[in-house]
């Protein structure tokens, strides 16, 4: 028997509120918003023309208070209102099975099974496998051929394989390989720097055991106030030049204060070690020196030293120079410092000139330039043994000195270069020749500290 349901609901669905005969009886005006449909609402309604009567009110039973309830609403409207979808399949690499991710991780290379293991805990497990990494190292370090016998390759391979798995921790064989790398890179570095050069102590080919290798982290700077924390070494028309130990060189654009560039001036000894034993986050910390002690002689340590030093701004070398056999007497500690006298101001047979215009160039993807009276200092001093001693590299600047040459030799102006850190000072006096136009190095002093000196060779000075 038709009620009027399914018009109702048709109503419904398109927007609209039900019509009046359905709501009331004919003829009635509808004074309000219009009601939202419920099935209450249409099954109490009686059809024109029809008296509700009791064959009415036994159909009509969800119109009894109570009895339609939320889900029903619900139920209707999803089904009349909103499409259906079916839910999709859940598919990720994550849901396969253990021994299906296992088989595929076992066709990766080293490096692609160590990216494997930083995706998740989960794949981290997987990619720790022995069975896997034992394949890798077996392939990567083959035994020697007199290790083998006449049996089966496979068998050998095999037992050695159910050993290594069945004894051994997960990750085991995973270490192995990563350590007999590190120690395979370490040999091939060590055959390039084994040959030293007699004048500076340091190995030969530093650059070609360096270039292929990883970087690591050298040394941090603070760029904040950058004026205030750094030292300046000069300036031309367009840039500002700033120093940071250990040697940084910024350069700064004049007019809008920004950087321009940065150079960096790194000493030779030791910088293999800590550009690739380091990470990316931690420096690689230097193995104290072992003083051998020397109870013979009574001024161990202040002697039989030896200075080379070069003077180079870029491009161009000013001044390349080995000094031997350099001593210091126990009378001349002052203030905690020894005194290396290099060049005397009284004995002019040992000044020395400077090749060519002193200066920094410097270079961007636009402009170049070349900052005058500045340049980079590299010192190797080395002990009586020959071990590098005392090393820097760094960016410093002639400052002009308010006194006058007091020379017969060389009347000019005199210029001042000085470097100091926690380990030494070095102070350097050139005089400038108008009629050549060149600078002559007229006295050169290094001041190495006390505590450097005696926690080096034990002593106490």
């Amino acid at each position: 028997m038709a009620t009027g349901r399914g018009r109702a609901l048709r109503q419904y669905g398109r927007g609209a509120a039900p019509a009046a005969d359905v709501a009331g009886p004919p003829g009635a005006a509808e004074t309000g918003p219009p009601r939202p449909f419920t099935p209450a609402a249409v099954a109490a309604a009686p059809r024109p023309g029809r008296a509700a009567g009791p064959r009415n009110r036994s159909k009509s039973f969800a119109a009894r208070p109570g009895e339609c309830s939320e889900t029903v609403n619900a139920g209707i409207k999803s089904l009349y209102l909103t499409p259906s979808i079916k839910p999709k399949p859940n598919l990720c690499i994550e849901s396969m099975p253990s021994e299906m991710l296992m088989k595929v991780f076992s066709y990766l290379d080293a490096v692609s099974l160590l990216c494997v293991g930083c995706v998740n805990k989960y794949f981290y497990h997987l990619a720790n496998d022995n069975g896997i990494w034992l394949k890798i190292y077996s392939s990567s370090f083959q035994p020697k051929r007199t290790i083998w016998k006449m049996k089966s390759e496979r068998t050998e391979t095999v037992s050695l394989g159910c050993a290594a798995l069945h004894d051994r921790r997960p990750g085991y064989w995973k270490k192995e390989y990563i350590f007999k790398q590190i120690a395979a890179v370490k040999t091939r570095v060590m055959r390039l720097v084994k040959p030293v050069d007699p004048y500076t102590g340091l190995p030969c080919k530093n650059k070609e055991a360096m270039k292929p290798r990883r970087r690591s982290l050298i040394a941090e700077y603070h760029l904040a106030n950058l004026t205030e924390s750094s030292v300046a070494v000069g300036a031309d028309k367009l840039v500002q030049l700033f120093s940071l130990n250990p040697g940084l060189l910024v350069g700064l654009w004049r007019e809008e204060n920004e950087i321009a560039f940065v150079m960096a001036s790194l000493h030779y000894h030791q910088l293999l070690e800590r550009s690739t034993l380091g990470s990316a986050t931690v420096q690689y910390a230097l193995p104290p020196n072992k003083p051998v002690l020397d109870d013979i002689d009574p001024e161990y340590g202040l002697h039989d030293y030896n200075l080379h030093l070069d003077m180079h701004g870029g491009s161009c070398t000013y001044l390349c120079g080995t000094f031997k056999s350099l001593f210091c007497r126990k009378g001349d500690i002052e203030n905690g410092y020894l005194r290396l006298t290099v060049v005397s101001l009284k004995d002019n047979t040992k000044h020395l000139p400077l090749i060519g215009t002193v200066g920094l160039s410097w270079e961007t993807d636009v402009f170049k330039g070349n900052v005058k009276d500045c340049y980079v200092m590299d010192v190797t001093l080395l002990d009586e043994t020959g071990k590098p001693f005392w090393c820097f590299s760094a960016p410093v600047y002639m400052e002009l000195s308010p006194k006058a040459s007091s020379l017969y030799d060389y009347m000019g102006h005199i210029y001042t270069t000085d470097y100091a850190d926690s380990e030494g000072k070095v102070c350097v006096e050139l005089v400038w020749l108008e009629e050549t136009k060149e600078y002559f190095i007229v006295n050169l002093v290094l001041y190495i500290s006390t505590k450097k000196v005696n926690n080096w060779y034990g002593t106490n000075y």
